[in-house]
């Protein structure tokens, strides 16, 4: 049984996606990766991308009260 490539992929979402999930300006979502929050992934073209399960334990802390927008 052959896996997939696209599965072993980590996902990735966007600045604005990410503002999205936690309803914030994607500027707010720069400045948690720039305060070691998030960590940002660069593309070769410098945009920044963010692992989605990093994004959702981040997500899951803040419905705990773990953090501040």
């Amino acid at each position: 049984m052959s896996l997939n490539r696209s599965s072993e992929a980590e996902v990735l979402l966007t600045p604005a996606e990410v503002a999205s999930m936690f309803r914030v300006d994607p500027k707010t979502v720069t400045r948690w990766a720039k305060a070691g929050k998030l960590t940002a992934i660069r593309t070769l073209g410098g945009h920044r991308r963010y692992r989605a399960s990093e994004v959702n334990a981040l997500l899951q802390a803040s419905s705990r009260g773990a953090i501040r927008a």
